[in-house]
């Protein structure tokens, strides 16, 4: 399950969770970061990882759409 949240505009980043756990990602124009893993397997970490990538500009348009523009400059760049 993939998901933004609203509790936390200031970087453009993107919650996953699974049967075992969560983490968060943030979504950088050159990479995915994982920014915490509380209990997902690393192969689940590794695969919504390649999700991700794959997937990078589908989730910039919709946290664009869901939030605005408010991606910091650096994450513009």
């Amino acid at each position: 399950d993939f998901s933004f949240s609203p509790a936390n505009t200031n970087r453009l980043h993107v919650h996953v969770e699974s049967a075992d756990g969560k983490a968060k990602f943030n979504i950088l124009p050159d990479s995915i970061v994982l920014v915490y893993n509380k209990g997902m397997k690393q192969k689940d970490v590794r695969c919504a990882e390649m999700v991700l990538e794959e997937n990078k500009e589908l989730a910039i348009s919709k946290w664009r759409e869901y939030f605005g523009s408010s991606m910091t400059e650096e994450e513009e760049e």
